[in-house]
């Protein structure tokens, strides 16, 4: 199969189908400052396509000022229940607005009153002072009156120039199949690496 994207797609059901895999969007999220220094946090997938792959963050933390400064990430998936792998590297994009807001309308209305309450990596005293601003806009926001998108939260999407698939193997002598491409419209390159 030359489509990492349909690999990646029946890997990621695979992982859904899978008991011990309690949550298969999970995904390592690494970017790094303009200075180069690398940070990394566990993220959740929100969707998949030919375009890339996509999460959704507050665009004043310090992963979106990362990005802001140096665009491009790295993900990693790691399917260990089933002896599975897979990194993707490549730019960063924003989503449409018209993607996100139908992301944001999806979620669970407390998550969207937090998108607000949240001033994301900031310093902050106490727990409490995050749970009376939530307090404080559940008195204004409701299912019938939901609160829009804040303007600084949006979805990213990675852009991906390389995808690496690695499968477990007896011995340590694992398969990694590795998927290149020079620009999003050239053809993926295939290629084996040794574990």
């Amino acid at each position: 199969m030359n489509n990492p994207i349909e690999i990646f797609a029946t890997w990621f059901a695979e992982a859904k189908n899978t008991p011990a895999i309690t949550e298969a969007t999970a995904m390592i999220l690494a970017t790094a400052s303009k200075e180069g220094l690398p940070s990394a946090r566990v993220m959740l997938l929100k969707g998949f396509d030919e375009r890339g792959f996509t999460f959704f963050t507050n665009f004043e933390s310090r992963k979106s000022n990362e990005i802001k400064d140096n665009p491009h990430a790295a993900l990693c998936f790691a399917w260990l229940p089933i002896g599975k792998q897979v990194r993707i590297e490549g730019k960063i994009e924003q989503v449409s607005d018209a993607e996100a807001d139908e992301y944001y309308a999806s979620r669970p209305l407390i998550s969207r009153i937090g998108a607000w309450a949240s001033s994301q990596s900031r310093p902050l005293d106490s727990r409490e002072i995050l749970m009376q601003k939530v307090e404080e806009l559940k008195k204004i926001y409701s299912e019938q009156n939901p609160p829009p998108r804040p303007p600084h939260w949006s979805g990213r999407r990675v852009i991906p120039n390389r995808i690496e698939f690695w499968q477990e193997g007896e011995f340590r002598l694992h398969d990694r199949n590795v998927y290149t491409r020079e620009t999003p419209t050239s053809n993926w390159q295939v290629g084996k690496l040794y574990p």
